[in-house]
């Protein structure tokens, strides 16, 4: 299992993107959150195994329709086993 914390940056506020985050990651069995920062960028801290996260990504990076991701930021960090879903915090 691994957790990942990712920013996503270009026009993901405003857009519907965590709440598109939020049902990609429990249609997947991710668990987690997802927020929006001050900076304009979205916040998303994510729990599963491996594979299921490569096709999270690639989800993200897609973004809902009225998006436009231009770049995510990836950390690897201790895999915590904090999360029981995956929520969007306000």
């Amino acid at each position: 299992m691994k957790r990942l914390k990712i920013h996503v940056s270009g026009v993901v506020q405003g857009v519907g993107f965590r709440y598109f985050t939020r049902q990609r990651a429990n249609e997947l069995g991710i668990r987690g959150y997802v927020a929006n920062l001050p900076d304009g960028r979205v916040l998303v801290v994510a729990e599963g195994d491996e594979k299921t996260l490569d096709k999270f990504i690639s989800a993200l990076k897609e973004g809902p329709r009225l998006a436009k991701v231009t770049g995510l930021e990836i950390d690897e960090e201790d895999y915590t086993g904090e999360f029981d879903k995956f929520e969007v915090r306000y």
